[in-house]
């Protein structure tokens, strides 16, 4: 029964020095500290650093690490993100809203079945869309740090957010920090990882390795041979290009939401920064190939730039594959971020995942090898469940569509939509989402999400077969125009996204 007391992340970026702060943060690490925590990161491997939309949860996250929102909107060139705008999904010129807000009377009243038009129902339940809409932000400049009328979560520049964790965790955490690039990995007789071996011929032991080696997976994948589930079959998306563009000038409004433009393939992220915004097309290789998606990618910027300010735009290539690893951890070694999996960037779910993973580690620590074993089944049962949570829930997205082209037609395949989707779906064709279907403590999408979702894309259940459930119409229109009372009010108090980040 060894004890756990010298933990070893491998790999930095936005995954490495998460979950380095979260776990440092948690343990109160010092010089009187029985736990030493080593990020060991290679000066020679660039981070992806294109992820830049967040969950809510990272309000909570940088809350207990420890940072001042201010600093952080400051360094990270960060602004509000209230949600998400998905435009052209269903029938290629229409929209609807996921808000970060809960619908007004949420858990009580659900008015979806009092509407005409279920896809009104955002708008309706929810003043958030319509401050979306104006691009106002969710506060005012002097709210305190982390609260604001509205929920909300950031867009951010990875990069400099990667530097930011990397220098707070090294000044106040007390993090060990270490520049090395592995040239072997030596296990124990039972098949635990038992130190790093460096090209510069120095090794080092551990208790606990933690593979923040994205897609490269040295450890969890390569040393210890777990292999990656893939949801090819459930998601098509395998590439992307990114690309970074400047604002037309300094006064052009920031958008308070992530825009996804639906595309004939994939779809295009927009994500406005304080100074760029950052622009990014998914796509599946077996319907289109790179040189007529970066076409299709440079089409949809020369709606806001002329082709001479694009000519020397840098474009960034990553190829993905969909999937996730069944055990995320093995003996000794626990991955986060793209080494234990990714699906594609919709609805910003890989940086939430690594928040939820560095929070299970630090909470629960183990204490020894003993011990590690129960929690490392317990983590791997938890995050089986999210990763399934999350795939239907992108899946979602694409399975209503009524769109004629073969990538969508194949995207919306009944064959393609997994089990546990289909059994939901069973369930709301009579009734919506309701809280009871998502009952877990460790839900990531709430029943409103789903409900956004859904009525946002035009699915209505058939209300009739219990129409004698439905029997508050009054508390319904009162929630409608209580929704049209607040938003009113905050339309005419909140200041744009720009204009928070010039007071």
């Amino acid at each position: 029964m060894k004890p756990i007391k010298n933990i070893i992340i491998l790999g930095g970026g936005t995954a490495g020095w998460l979950t380095a702060a979260v776990i440092a943060s948690h343990h109160k690490l010092n010089a009187h500290s029985n736990i030493q925590l080593t990020l060991i990161e290679s000066s020679d491997i660039p981070t992806v650093g294109v992820g830049e939309g967040t969950w809510p949860t990272m309000k909570n996250t940088l809350q207990s690490i420890g940072l001042s929102e201010q600093d952080f909107l400051k360094t990270c060139q960060a602004t509000f993100k209230q949600g998400g705008k998905f435009v052209g999904w269903v029938t290629g010129k229409d929209f609807y809203h996921h808000p970060f807000t809960v619908p007004l009377g949420y858990e009580r009243v659900d008015i979806a079945p009092y509407l005409d038009d279920v896809q009104q129902f955002a708008d309706l339940a929810n003043y958030q869309q319509a401050i979306c809409e104006a691009g106002l932000g969710p506060k005012v400049p002097t709210d305190p740090d982390y609260n604001a009328k509205l929920n909300y979560a950031y867009h951010l520049d990875a990069g400099a957010f990667a530097d930011l964790l990397k220098q707070h965790c090294r000044d106040k955490l007390g993090v060990h920090h270490l520049i090395k690039t592995v040239k072997s990995v030596t296990q124990s007789a039972d098949g635990s990882i038992d130190s790093l071996l460096f090209t510069d011929g120095q090794d080092i032991c551990g208790d606990l390795f933690i593979d923040c080696s994205g897609a490269a997976a040295v450890l969890i994948g390569k040393t210890l041979g777990v292999k990656k589930h893939s949801t090819k079959d459930v998601l098509l998306n395998d590439s992307a290009l990114a690309i970074q563009l400047p604002y037309a000038s300094q006064t052009t409004p920031i958008a308070s939401m992530t825009i996804a433009t639906a595309q004939s393939v994939g779809w295009i992220w927009d994500i406005g920064l304080q100074k760029r915004r950052g622009v990014g097309y998914v796509y599946a290789s077996d319907f289109i190939d790179d040189n007529k998606a970066q076409e299709v990618l440079m089409q949809y910027a020369e709606k806001t730039h002329n082709k001479a300010q694009l000519a020397d735009l840098k474009v960034k290539k990553i190829i993905f594959e969909p999937g996730y690893r069944k055990e995320i951890w093995k003996k000794n070694c626990v991955a986060v971020g793209m080494a234990a999996g990714f699906v594609e960037p919709l609805e910003a779910t890989a940086i939430m995942l690594v928040e939820q993973s560095a929070k299970y580690i630090a909470e629960n620590l183990p204490i020894d090898s003993a011990s590690m074993t129960v929690v490392s089944k317990r983590f791997n049962q938890k995050m089986q469940y999210r990763w399934q949570r999350i795939i239907d829930f992108l899946k979602l997205h694409y399975m209503l569509t009524q769109r004629k082209e073969p990538y969508w037609k194949a995207q919306a395949k009944a064959s393609s939509l997994p089990q546990s989707l289909k059994d939901d779906l069973l369930i709301w064709q009579s009734r919506g989402p309701q809280a009871s279907d998502f009952d877990s403590a460790i839900e990531l999408f709430p029943a409103a999400s789903y409900q956004y979702v859904l009525y946002g894309m035009g699915f209505k259940p058939n209300y009739q077969q219990h129409a004698h459930l439905y029997t508050m119409q009054q508390q319904a229109d009162a929630i409608i125009q209580r929704n049209l009372s607040v938003k009113e009010s905050l339309l005419n108090s909140l200041p744009t996204n720009r204009e928070y980040f010039l007071t």
